[in-house]
C-alpha cells in the first residue's frame, strides 16, 4: 500500500491517537485532526513521521462547518485524495436532563454528530475521485442505553449512529463504505470526566462476560477490519465492542 491517506479526527489523543499510528504502521499517510494541543498532535505527528508516513496537521473544531470546509481544502492541497475517515472526536457536557442548558446541547451535538454530517460530505467527494473509501464513526454504548447525566451525549451518538445509516445507502454507489463502532466503558482520559468513573469502572471489570474490561486497542482492531476489503458486505452498521456487557443491562 503506497499513497493512501486518512483522516483521524481528534487523534491527539486516546482512541484517535492509537488509531493513526495504527494506519501509520499499515502504511496511510495521516491527517492528524486535533482541537486544543498542538504540542500533543506534534507528539503523534513525531512517531507516526518516524514509521516513514507523511502527516498534516490541522487545528480545527469540527463542530464548525467553516473550519471543516477549511480542514479539507488542505487535505486536498497537500495529499490530493482521502481514502479512511475515522469521525472520532468527541465532547459534552455530562449533566441529568433537567439540568441541560441549550448551550451545553448545541454544543454536543454540533462535535458529535453534525461534525460527522458534514465531513462525511467533503471527505466524500475526495474519496469519490479516487473510486470509493471508508468512514468509520466512533459511537458509544449511551446511544441504546441510559447512563447516568449522559443524556446531550448519548441523544448525539443516537444521531451519529442514523447518520451512520443513511450515509451507507447513499454513498454506497461512489463505492464509499460507512459503520460505526460503540465501545463500552474504556479507561481512557475523556472518563476522567465522568463523575462516576470509578463506578464504570468497577462495574465494568467485574461484570463484562469476556472477564475483563474493553481496551483501546480493542476498538483500533474493530476500525481497522471495518476499513479492510474483507468486511466491503458491511454497510450502515454499528459494531457493538463491550465484551457482552450490554447484553446483561
Amino acid at each position: 500500500m503506497t499513497q493512501k491517506v486518512a483522516l483521524v479526527t481528534g487523534s491527539s489523543r486516546g482512541i484517535g491517537r492509537a488509531t493513526a499510528l495504527r494506519l501509520a504502521k499499515e502504511g496511510y499517510d495521516i491527517v492528524i485532526n486535533f482541537a486544543r494541543s498542538r504540542s500533543a498532535a506534534a507528539e503523534v505527528a513525531s512517531e507516526i513521521e518516524a514509521l516513514g508516513r507523511k502527516t498534516l496537521l490541522v487545528k480545527a473544531n469540527v463542530g464548525d462547518v467553516a473550519k471543516i470546509r477549511g480542514m479539507f481544502e488542505e487535505i486536498e492541497n497537500v495529499f490530493g485524495r482521502l481514502d479512511v475517515f475515522v469521525s472520532n472526536a468527541a465532547s459534552g457536557v455530562l449533566r441529568p436532563a433537567m439540568e441541560l442548558e441549550e448551550s451545553h446541547w448545541n454544543w454536543t451535538m454540533d462535535i458529535n454528530s453534525k461534525a460527522f454530517l458534514f465531513c462525511a460530505q467533503e471527505a466524500a467527494k475526495l474519496m469519490e475521485k479516487n473510486g470509493g473509501g471508508k468512514m468509520v464513526s466512533i459511537s458509544s454504548l449511551g446511544s441504546i442505553r441510559v447512563l447516568e447525566n449522559y443524556t446531550s451525549v448519548g441523544v448525539s451518538k443516537a444521531a451519529l449512529e442514523a447518520l451512520t445509516r443513511y450515509l451507507a445507502v447513499e454513498l454506497a454507489a461512489k463505492n464509499i463504505c460507512v459503520n460505526a463502532v460503540s465501545g463500552g466503558a474504556i479507561d481512557t482520559e475523556a472518563l476522567k470526566h465522568f463523575p462516576n468513573r470509578e463506578e464504570l469502572l468497577r462495574d465494568a471489570a467485574s461484570q463484562t462476560p469476556a472477564g475483563k474490561m474493553v481496551e483501546i486497542e480493542d476498538i483500533v482492531h474493530t476500525i481497522m477490519f471495518l476499513i479492510s476489503e474483507e468486511s466491503s458486505m458491511i454497510r450502515g452498521q454499528t459494531i457493538i465492542v463491550d465484551g457482552g456487557r450490554s447484553l446483561l443491562v
